[in-house]
């Protein structure tokens, strides 16, 4: 099959092996797929990572034995594959297994390429009114929801997010529908009047908001933003890290001890409500894409991405 093999680099190849089916999996044919900072960072040593990245997609369920009602269905697939037989997966925490392989990014190839295999209980179906090329949001959008699912959001909340890029933007929506003060810190003027175009308030300058806020939410994609954050946030008050990076800059952890300050870790998300708002339009997503891209030029596709400023890119595989 096509695929984009990455091993210290990238390669487009024609003759790479069809993945194999075991008990419980489905084989998807991809249709489109996400580029995410986190597939720019493997690409720079992020996880050590060998194989086919990418982990945001929408597909064809081609084949699956165990559950041939899923055959023909349009799915997205959460990422993470536990064991399923150590304490913490059976606990319900199949993202933190130890074992665990992760698609596109932990010993399992992933989305830049034509088929893909995961188990069937990680498939989600897609809405007969939601398109494949919206469906690739799921992922990244359920990270988005995660927050919600760790820290208390009230309508007299003050929440800061920090970075206007893809997540940021996400971030900012899924944040805003609660009815909590939002404001997004950004350095695009661009992106920042898109986010405005949805009633989101924005600013270019930190300075001024110092200790301001309930919650702050790192999406900045960059070492540093740990400490931007740490600045901004009151005493007391709760700093979520989105950004994965192959290098983080030290940073200065004085300032969470002193103002007691939470530091909440975020991954992955819940993809029911992702796809809920994504079908109902009540996250819009059409604006974030900045281009498509076909599958042969995937290499170009992540060089695109990986651009400062740059949106989202997708890749048309199907």
């Amino acid at each position: 099959m096509r695929a984009i093999y990455f091993d210290n680099g990238l390669t487009y190849r024609t003759d790479f092996p069809e993945p194999k089916l075991v008990e419980g999996d489905a084989l998807i044919r991809v249709s489109y797929a996400g580029v995410c900072a986190t597939d720019i960072e493997i690409t720079k040593g992020y996880m050590g990572f060998t194989g086919i990245p990418g982990h945001e997609f929408s597909g064809l369920v081609e084949r699956c034995p165990s559950d041939s009602g899923l055959e023909g269905k349009r799915v997205v697939g959460e990422i993470n594959v536990g064991c399923n037989t150590c304490a913490l997966c059976k606990a319900g925490l199949e993202n933190h297994c130890k074992e665990r392989t992760v698609l596109g990014i932990l010993g399992l190839n992933g989305s830049f390429a034509e088929r893909l295999v995961l188990p069937v209980g990680n498939l989600h179906v897609i809405p007969d009114t939601l398109s494949d090329i919206d469906a690739v949001f799921t992922e990244p959008l359920g990270a988005a929801f995660e927050v919600l699912e760790q820290v208390d959001v009230g309508p007299n909340t003050n929440v800061a997010v920090l970075g206007d890029g893809r997540l940021g933007l996400l971030i900012a929506q899924v944040l805003a529908n609660t009815g909590c003060q939002v404001k997004l810190f950004g350095r695009y003027g661009e992106k920042l009047a898109m986010a405005e175009d949805l009633s989101i308030s924005t600013s270019m300058k930190a300075e001024g908001f110092e200790g301001s806020f309930d919650i702050v939410v790192d999406a900045t994609g960059s070492g540093g933003g740990l400490s931007s954050a740490l600045e901004l946030v009151k005493p007391r008050g709760t700093v979520v890290l989105k950004s994965t990076v192959a290098n983080r800059s030290t940073v200065d952890l004085n300032r969470a001890v002193i103002d007691e300050v939470t530091i909440v870790g975020s991954r992955c998300g819940p993809f029911a409500p992702a796809i809920e708002a994504l079908d109902n339009c009540t996250v819009i997503v059409e604006p974030l894409i900045e281009k498509i891209y076909p599958l042969e030029s995937c290499v170009q596709a992540l060089e695109h991405a990986g651009r400062k400023g740059a949106l989202k890119v997708l890749i048309e595989v199907g």
